[in-house]
């Protein structure tokens, strides 16, 4: 018996994740999980908040958890530890009075509420003084609606979340009608509302990738580059030290890391902390879902029978973000790198065995399982492959970004 879990972020005005929605899907057959509303929250909490591994999945962060009526009046919250998650209350639910005793109960034991998908109604008035944030699906209520809603209720108390949040333009005027909480993939799509020029850094990346694309690798050339960039050449070195704690003499050079790595983990490697550092006033969350996707298209390109190259998916998981990273067109930046016609025509056209792979890593992100039936299919898969590449990849994603901010001891 497997459960398909995917994860969104929910980022602060900052765009820093303050926590993600778990949203859970019950086998492959249909979009919405084959089991009764209560049930398949039960699996959920059961599943990621019982279980040592709760920390991998949401990152040692709050997991949003949808709630349905019954489960509430049920007090089914009460079973779990009340820092780990928030409980959302589902727009499905029927406001009356048991809800309302439940809610309260809730709040009191120190549980924080959330409405889900809320439209302002009468019926809903009584329980907002319990409710310690709000969600408004911008796509289904307008965000100057949600201004006034906002300005006549503001305290200090009540937080508001954007969900559905799919562009900067929309980030930046959510922020602005005053939302505290962002949810949608705004931070995966680049910021071209003018022209930038690649920073310092970003070259520095843009150079990084160039070299390990290449068929043959200069290792000398790749030690020239991070020798330029002091931050670089500490960040490879410190995460390369990490993984070898046993070590009575710390690394202290690229060829010893080379030596100690060996080509092609070195290589890998070196994508990682290059990626890592063009991440200048950028969200956290974009480099975990470039870490994510690689992994989780490395993981199925090996299981599918279609000859798919691992190594080429990895690359173009992690490429399929670089626009965001980089904040330039996707389709320039691809002339500069020395890629395969396969990798770049699923980057750009979604055509071809790798491009259905970054289809399905897509759809898995925003939960858009009907998608998710359909790449499967088309790429002769075992949806229990998927759902465990896709938990292996988020938990190896989160692992990884750990020792990349793990602050000096």
């Amino acid at each position: 018996m497997y459960s398909y879990l995917a994860r969104q972020p929910i980022l602060n005005k900052d765009k820093v994740t303050i926590g993600y929605e778990l949203l859970f899907r019950d086998g492959p057959e249909n979009s919405f999980p084959n089991i009764c509303d209560e049930t398949a929250t039960n699996r959920l909490l059961i599943d990621n908040f019982f279980s040592s591994g709760s920390n991998q999945v949401t990152g040692g962060k709050r997991g949003f958890v949808n709630f349905p009526h019954a489960s509430l009046i049920q007090r089914v919250p009460l079973l779990f530890p009340k820092k780990s998650f928030i409980i959302e209350i589902l727009e499905t639910c029927e406001p009356n009075d048991e809800l309302l005793e439940a809610v309260i109960e809730l709040n009191q034991k120190g549980y924080t509420l959330a409405l889900d998908d809320f439209i302002p109604s009468p019926e809903w008035k009584r329980f907002i003084p319990y409710i310690h944030i709000i969600k408004f699906d911008i796509r289904v209520t307008p965000i100057e609606k949600c201004m006034l809603f906002i300005r006549l209720h503001k305290t200090n108390k009540i937080k508001y979340l954007a969900e559905k949040v799919e562009t900067y333009e929309e980030f930046v005027r959510a922020k602005d009608a005053g939302f505290d909480f962002f949810q949608g993939y705004f931070f995966s799509k680049p910021e071209m509302l003018q022209r930038k020029s690649l920073s310092p850094s970003s070259l520095t990346t843009l150079r990084l990738y160039q070299e390990i694309c290449q068929s043959e690798v200069d290792y000398n050339k790749i030690e020239e580059i991070i020798a330029t960039d002091v931050s670089l050449s500490y960040k490879l070195l410190r995460h390369v030290n990490g993984m070898f704690v046993i070590r009575a003499k710390p690394i202290s050079s690229f060829k010893q890391a080379l030596v100690y790595l060996g080509e092609e983990r070195l290589r890998r490697f070196i994508t990682f902390v290059a990626t890592s550092h063009a991440l200048e006033n950028k969200p956290q969350s974009l480099y975990n879902l470039s870490l994510q996707r690689a992994q989780f298209c490395e993981r199925l390109g090996a299981r599918s029978p279609l000859n798919i190259s691992s190594n080429q998916a990895f690359l173009m998981g992690l490429f399929s973000l670089l626009d965001s990273l980089l904040d330039q067109p996707l389709n320039e930046l691809l002339l500069l790198l020395p890629l395969s016609s396969e990798i770049k025509e699923a980057l750009l056209d979604h055509t071809g065995s790798l491009g259905m792979l970054l289809k399905l890593a897509m759809a898995y992100d925003t939960a858009d399982w009907d998608s998710v039936n359909q790449c499967t299919s088309a790429l002769k898969l075992k949806e229990s492959d998927v759902a465990d590449a896709y938990m292996s990849s988020v938990k190896w994603a989160t692992a990884f970004e750990r020792t990349m901010t793990k602050p000096d001891v």
